[in-house]
């Protein structure tokens, strides 16, 4: 039984993710626990967050754990709660990025990093073996409480130096983060204007993931308004998008670049992260190291390798000296503080080499995963001529002579294979992507 995907366990609220299921999610957990410690508990506004929470806590309480709940935070909170307060563990209950149907099940160590894969395989094997622990009437755990908030956004600003008057448009996404980042960039000076900075677990206003497309109002208003840039995350904030000051939409890659060269050192990234990050670390010095899609696979890594930066193209970007969960909002104050030192951000961002990216995902069955990844190891380096490079760590990426490459792996939060393309030229990326996207539909049609 696999229950946890690359960010959690996530699926449509009453198909995979239930009530009974987050109740034998908490009594699991507090089973791994030993029904010791504290568990941090928080959640987004999506409409099935309330009851999941109760559902996972009861189970929680039932093995013994005491919870503090923080109430309806972004990601980041739980991340930086647990440690703060030296609890042995926390949950968020989100989906991130994902339709408001959906929800899911995130769990966090007492040093704010997420469960393992291997932690996770034993969550699942408790819940599969129904192994829980439970304890007598006098025993069970209490639940208290606590704002953690406050707390937050003041060791948040210690850590960023932002030179007032930047003008910042913000887009929550009606997300947890709405009305915690707009406040938190006021205190260190900024003019804000707001977009959807209202908590609602229907997302009126968009779709909770910040891609273009969802953005053209951001856009649009950062132009008119003259504002310095926008700033925009996902349903739980731990990912951060930005626009620059002509509305344009700034390129995942370079936004990643652009922290990861101020930075220096040993940069933690992924395997779908761009070549521009490893020509611009040059400059610096400095050092990419690649590892699987995952913010918790970054974090080891970023503890492996002494890191001191994490982050994904997606957004998701970790700060080590502040926090090892993934935080759109600090990410957002990271940003703020580099383009009032040296901006504008238009600037910046056409400082860095550009590549011509595609990115896609094809429909597949989850139960067709493992077959067509094991197809495309086998088959797909073989319709490339001028192949350097093939790399295993996540999926298969395939490295070309003249720096394209291919990465072709499984979604793990949603029934696709994705595709990424980079090249120097359009010309040469369409044809990488249509040789990958013919060859993984005829597969997937074949099984």
């Amino acid at each position: 039984m696999r229950l946890f995907g690359t960010s959690g366990i996530r699926g449509k609220f009453k198909e995979k993710l239930t009530a009974s299921l987050a109740l034998n999610v908490g009594k699991a957990i507090a089973t791994y626990l030993k029904g010791e410690g504290e568990v941090i508990v928080g959640y987004d506004p999506r409409t099935s967050s309330q009851l999941i929470e109760n559902a996972l806590s009861a189970g929680l309480m039932e093995g013994g754990c005491d919870i503090i709940k923080i109430g309806m935070v972004p990601t980041p909170l739980v991340g930086y709660a647990t440690p703060k307060l030296k609890a042995k563990a926390g949950v968020m209950i989100t989906a991130s990025h994902n339709p408001p149907e959906y929800n899911g099940i995130k769990v966090w160590n007492h040093n704010g990093m997420a469960y393992s894969p291997a932690q996770e395989k034993e969550i699942e094997r408790i819940i599969q073996e129904k192994d829980y622990i439970t304890v007598d009437w006098d025993n069970l755990g209490s639940s208290e409480h606590l704002n953690i908030t406050k707390m937050y956004m003041e060791d948040v600003i210690e850590h960023v130096k932002v030179k007032a008057g930047l003008k910042v448009v913000v887009d929550c996404g009606c997300g947890a983060a709405s009305y915690i980042t707009p406040a938190i960039l006021r205190m260190v000076g900024c003019e804000v204007l707001s977009l959807n900075c209202q908590p609602d677990g229907f997302f009126p206003g968009r779709d909770p993931e910040p891609t273009p497309e969802n953005l053209k109002d951001l856009m649009d208003v950062v132009k008119v308004s003259g504002a310095d840039l926008g700033i925009a995350h996902d349903g739980d904030a731990d990912r951060m998008v930005a626009v620059d000051e002509k509305g344009r939409f700034a390129d995942f890659d370079k936004l990643l670049t652009l922290i990861a060269r101020e930075k220096g050192g040993k940069i933690i990234t992924t395997v779908d992260a761009s070549i521009s990050l490893d020509e611009c670390l040059k400059e610096v010095d400095g050092e990419v190291i690649r590892t699987k899609v995952g913010d918790v696979h970054v974090a080891e890594a970023l503890i492996r390798e002494g890191g001191s930066f994490g982050g994904e193209p997606s957004g998701t970007w970790l700060h080590p000296e502040f926090s090892l969960s993934p935080d759109g909002i600090f990410s957002a104050l990271k940003l703020i503080e580099i383009v009032s030192e040296k901006g504008p951000l238009s600037k910046l961002l056409d400082e860095i080499p550009s590549y011509y990216n595609i990115r896609d995902k094809i429909p597949c069955p989850d139960t067709k995963k493992d077959n067509v990844m094991e197809k495309v190891k086998e088959q797909l380096p073989q319709q490339f001529t001028e192949k350097i490079q093939i790399d295993n760590i996540d999926g298969v990426r395939i490295s070309l002579e003249d720096n394209s490459w291919v990465l072709i792996r499984p979604s793990g939060t949603e029934s696709y294979i994705r595709v990424r393309i980079e090249a120097k030229r359009e010309e040469t990326a369409r044809k990488l992507h249509n040789i990958s996207r013919s060859f993984i539909e005829k597969t997937i049609r074949g099984l």
